[in-house]
């Protein structure tokens, strides 16, 4: 099949199943969705006073009857610090469970060590918003023979409710937790913020776990995970390093090059007709559009701009931004310093959200929908404004899906902010290597070479230009960053596919092909 950016689509993938083409970021979800699938949450009970808490995390998952062709699922809260995966996926191996599912919400360097698993026949398919490390490398090599799925946070959450991943085991990390299993993140020795991802994963699991290294008083507050989902409590003496959270693509840039752009891009944002009283924002993961955060502050200030809210992941710079009173309300589906978590705990208009809530497209209300503006990275991104998150210039799977294409879809104004090339590699490209997010969903891409608008948005264009803002072409642009660094020998790819890339709605967008070595 060829879907609707060119991209040739299999219709069936063994493994996976019948598949369906992308045809628009909104043509599917116009149409409605009463006729998708919905799989029902399991039912649970318990005996009254029974004793949740377990011994040890191989009790527990002892105690949950896992069993081959089990999906398992965890969270990513705690990004490169996390270490309960991998203690949890060395038990299984070692209880001799094959055939494993494993959809985590996203998978970081720190989970390098399963790669022996893919090779052995523990994990055989993989879920995930995004795979880093030398995870991604070996499955860009053909480590699995069952393509990895890459979805959306929103995406994820769809996945669950229309039965694509049906978690058998959800494995969620709490810095604080009861004997109950009413669980946070909020507080104690290894806190990390919001736990919005792992909501879904608490109410859908047919077993669920809580692991922490800070076992509390009955009734642990606040209550981001409710005790009704949980079946067993395990007290660590560590969930991992929250220090780690900020790390990599999570901690504003100190590059001048990355804040030049970031400037360039608030002036954009200040003269496009959205940056007006009561509006709402919300910045990516990269580093050059989290310190777009810093200038849209100033600018705030300077021009006595108070916005609504600000959503997604929270950097202690919306933090600040909160408590000087420029945003009214904070949405925290996800925290990117753990030094947020305290604001999470005391200030009551920093909230945490499920991720359903955050992004999910088949509600009635994610907030996405009801961004004004949001600003995001891109590893390349082509003259027709789409955009790539998840291959590096090698053509390895290396980033993440994330909400880049949930929140570019819902925003009045999608900003892009990357560099034009990066040691030599160019940014800009004629065509990228794999399509997250499809440019009709893209109104501004920002480089240190100037501003390029979607020719779809002809009035920004004009509203820009009258401002004084340096507007280029992005077929100018893309030819004069050629004339740079030269074109790149191509990559040679085979004919396996090794991933599928979902779009928010559920259908296929692009898919990546084994990297022939």
């Amino acid at each position: 099949m060829i879907n609707s950016l060119g991209r040739e689509i299999p219709d069936f993938v063994e493994g996976i199943g019948k598949l369906e083409p992308f045809g628009g970021a909104w043509t599917k979800l116009s149409k409605g969705w009463m006729d998708e699938p919905t799989i029902p949450a399991p039912n649970k009970a318990t005996l009254p006073h029974k004793n949740k808490i377990c011994i040890s995390l191989e009790d527990a998952i002892k105690k949950a009857n896992p069993k081959d062709g089990m999906t398992i699922t965890f969270h990513h809260h705690l990004r490169n610090g996390d270490i309960i995966m991998v203690q949890t996926i060395n038990i299984l191996n070692q209880m001799g469970v094959k055939d494993i599912t494993l959809a985590a919400s996203s998978l970081n360097e720190c989970h390098d060590p399963i790669l022996p698993f893919l090779q052995d026949g523990t994990i055989t398919k993989i879920w995930s918003s995004g795979i880093r490390g030398r995870l991604g490398k070996a499955i860009s090599t053909g480590a699995l023979d069952i393509p990895v799925v890459i979805h959306s946070h929103g995406g994820r959450v769809r996945g669950i409710h229309t039965g694509k991943i049906q978690p058998d085991l959800a494995i969620i990390v709490a810095s604080a937790a009861d004997c109950e299993g009413n669980a946070t993140g909020a507080k104690g020795k290894s806190a990390f913020g919001s736990i919005g991802y792992a909501i879904i994963d608490a109410r859908y699991a047919k077993q669920v776990i809580v692991v922490t290294d800070n076992l509390v008083p009955y009734p642990c507050i606040p209550l981001s995970i409710t005790q009704n989902f949980i079946d067993f409590v395990v007290v660590t003496d560590s969930i991992g390093d929250a220090s780690k959270i900020a790390t990599g693509t999570t901690r504003i840039t100190k590059s001048p090059m990355d804040l030049r752009i970031a400037k360039l891009a608030a002036d954009a944002i200040e003269h496009s007709g959205f940056f007006e009283p009561g509006f709402s924002f919300q910045v990516g993961a990269g580093g050059a559009s989290l310190a777009v955060a810093k200038f849209i502050r100033d600018k705030m200030k300077a021009k006595k701009i108070n916005g609504s809210f600000m959503l997604g992941g929270i950097t202690s710079y919306c933090v600040d931004m909160l408590n000087e009173g420029l945003f009214e309300t904070l949405f925290d589906v996800q925290s990117f310093d753990a030094a947020v978590s305290n604001s999470r705990l005391t200030n009551r208009h920093h909230i945490e959200i499920p991720a359903a809530l955050y992004a999910n497209p088949f509600n009635c209300g994610c907030m996405t929908n009801k961004l004004d503006i949001v600003v995001l990275g891109a590893l390349e991104i082509d003259v027709d404004f789409n955009v790539n998150v998840i291959t590096g210039s090698d053509g390895y799977i290396r980033g993440a899906s994330g909400g880049h294409s949930d929140t570019a879809s819902g925003a009045k104004l999608t900003v892009v902010v990357c560099p034009s090339f990066r040691g030599r590699i160019p940014i800009i490209k004629k065509k990228v290597h794999t399509v997250v997010t499809p440019g009709e969903s893209v109104h501004i891409l920002v480089t240190e070479r100037g501003t390029c608008v979607n020719p779809l948005h002809k009035h920004l264009e004009e509203k820009l230009k009258s401002a004084g803002i340096h507007v280029v072409d992005i077929h100018d642009l893309e030819k004069e960053v050629d004339s740079i660094t030269g074109i790149p020998k191509p990559i040679h790819f085979l004919d396996k596919i090794v991933g599928l890339v979902e779009y928010r709605d559920g259908t296929i967008i692009d898919v990546i092909r084994q990297v022939k070595e």
